[in-house]
């Protein structure tokens, strides 16, 4: 069974603003000496995990006692707070069973109450193991032992947790390596950023024809080249041994990869899209991702045929020079029409 799956595609994308700096203007970076849009690859994994799709897939079946997706927050101990209290709890005894739970996950915030510092990434198994020593302070009226709450954190099975990883400070033996690498989706061309002007008009305002409302918003337009490289044997390994969630997993990643993308500014943009061309590749040997393809700007006006042609160039070039470099390959391509999306999460399921 090969070690490593990687996946490049190319997903196209209209004028949108996907994913914002601090200023509020689409990320960029600059390689080959030009301007690129890019998206961050935090942003790429928080869309994932989050979609419906990965819920779909990952979720609770027959049999399960919980899904296998985690919970990303720094509310634990506001939780726990608002459940003793509801319950009738005093303000001193709620918030100091609070602050004492709280702390195992991390550090707490000075500025405000039960806050964790960091936000931290738990399992549903250990969501139930926090749920489950709530309800048992509130049926016996009590503060937390000091043994009840070590278990808190413990051996479990989240896919995103896995996939991505975990780190926390005080309690590294719950750290997580992540089994899966995400790059920077990067266009593989120059970018035009522009600024859209728009006005609002009130439409009780009868008497002003003018704007109730100006602003500008930027946005730019872009075919991404994105690259993800999966650790089979680190996420089989995180999934506790787990080859059945394993073979739910891969799948639910690539696919969420090639037909969900960030939700910046959809409303206004409409600028969703799947990926035109993807490229799934198995074996052993040291990942390496292609965008040596992109180092040089595409040019012309078919920046969608021009990217699959200098993709797939450079992945034969380097066959050539290093020798095959996946043991197996599938891909689509969907402005010639081959290939299928079922046919690419078979094998990278198998």
């Amino acid at each position: 069974m090969s070690r490593f799956i990687q996946l490049h595609s190319l997903i196209s994308y209209p004028p949108s603003n996907l994913n914002r700096d601090d200023l509020g203007r689409p990320k960029t970076a600059m390689m080959g000496g030009v301007e690129r849009l890019r998206v961050s690859s935090q942003s790429l994994k928080r869309a994932w995990r989050t979609s419906e799709l990965f819920e779909r897939q990952l979720s609770s079946r027959v049999g399960e006692s919980q899904g296998h997706l985690g919970t990303r927050t720094k509310q634990l101990g506001v939780e726990v707070y608002e459940k003793l209290k509801a319950a009738g709890f005093a303000d001193k005894l709620a918030g100091d069973s609070a602050n004492e739970i709280a702390k195992v996950y991390g550090a707490l915030k000075k500025d405000k109450p039960y806050e964790i510092e960091q936000l931290v990434h738990i399992s549903a198994e250990e969501k139930a193991s926090l749920d489950a020593l709530v309800a048992k302070l509130i049926t016996e009226k009590r503060a937390p032992e000091k043994e009840e709450l070590t278990p808190l954190l413990h051996k479990q099975q989240a896919a995103d947790i896995a996939m991505f990883g975990r780190m926390l400070a005080s309690k590294t033996e719950h750290n997580v390596e992540a089994a899966v690498q995400v790059a920077h989706a990067l266009g593989i061309h120059a970018t035009a950023m522009e600024d859209d002007y728009f006005t609002a008009v009130d439409d009780l305002n009868k008497q002003d024809p003018g704007a109730a409302h100006i602003g500008e918003s930027a946005f730019a337009a872009a075919v991404f080249y994105q690259y993800i490289c999966i650790d089979r044997e680190l996420l089989l390994k995180n999934l506790l041994g787990d080859e059945a969630l394993l073979k739910r997993a891969i799948p639910a990643l690539v696919e969420a990869a090639l037909t969900v993308g960030p939700s910046g500014k959809q409303n206004s943009y409409g600028s969703v899209g799947y990926a035109h061309y993807a490229l799934a590749e198995r074996g052993d040997r040291q990942p390496r991702g292609l965008s040596l393809a992109f180092l040089a700007p595409v040019t012309g006006s078919n920046y969608a045929t021009a990217g699959i042609e200098a993709l797939t160039s450079v992945r034969d070039n380097m066959d050539k020079v290093y020798g095959d470099c996946a043991d197996s390959r599938n891909e689509f391509n969907v402005l010639t029409g081959e290939g299928s999306l079922q046919a690419l999460l078979a094998f990278v399921a198998e």
